[in-house]
């Protein structure tokens, strides 16, 4: 009872920020430029820092090196990147994705589809990576970013007993009961996602 208490005053506490950063994240849905660099993001993230993700993004992008790059130019500006030689395969890849049909593709499609599309097409990109993308442009509030620190909390809230492997059935199910964890507290999911980070890091980002 304590611990909710605690969550519900840190709610409050960051609810005005919160909403900030999730109106900059719908005015991104709007700037292809700015959609595509999400999408370069969220193939950095797995097992790495998102600062340090953010960072390579921003200066890949000042040096142009994204859209043309090679593999290994693009490689080398991945410092602090885990499985940097991977990701920057992945985002050669994902180039080829990234015309102006893309965000129409992804805005005739709801936010669970639109997700399913992405994991087929973009290489790198699980559950967590196509919500968190989604969520970033602005399309995906009410999908679950099951990172590590989520699900730390989500079983320190009781919400799910352990911390499993996440396939695509595993995920769909913990996002269920996080949903309807969201709901019996109060907190809306888009809002949860940041409080629960918050909580694990003590700040907001991505």
């Amino acid at each position: 009872m304590e611990k909710l208490k605690a969550l519900h005053s840190l709610y409050y506490f960051i609810k005005e920020d919160i909403a900030k950063k999730l109106e900059e994240f719908k005015s991104i849905g709007k700037d292809e430029g700015k959609v595509f660099k999400e999408l370069i993001f969220c193939i950095l993230t797995p097992q790495s820092k998102a600062e340090i993700c953010w960072n390579a993004v921003e200066r890949m992008f000042k040096k142009n090196i994204v859209p043309e790059g090679s593999v290994d130019e693009i490689a080398r500006e991945l410092k602090g990147v885990r499985f940097r030689f991977n990701k920057a395969r992945y985002i050669v890849e994902a180039r080829k994705f990234f015309n102006k049909n893309f965000l129409r593709k992804l805005n005739d499609m709801d936010a669970v589809n639109a997700r399913e599309w992405l994991v087929k097409n973009i290489k790198g990109y699980g559950y967590k990576e196509a919500s968190h993308f989604l969520r970033n442009i602005g399309k995906g509030f009410e999908l679950a970013i099951l990172d590590r620190h989520i699900l730390k909390n989500l079983v320190e809230f009781s919400v799910i007993d352990n911390i499993p492997a996440l396939t695509k059935k595993k995920y769909y199910e913990i996002e269920k009961k996080m949903r309807e964890f969201s709901e019996r507290i109060g907190i809306p999911m888009a809002y949860l996602d940041f409080v629960l980070w918050h909580r694990q890091t003590g700040r907001i980002f991505k």
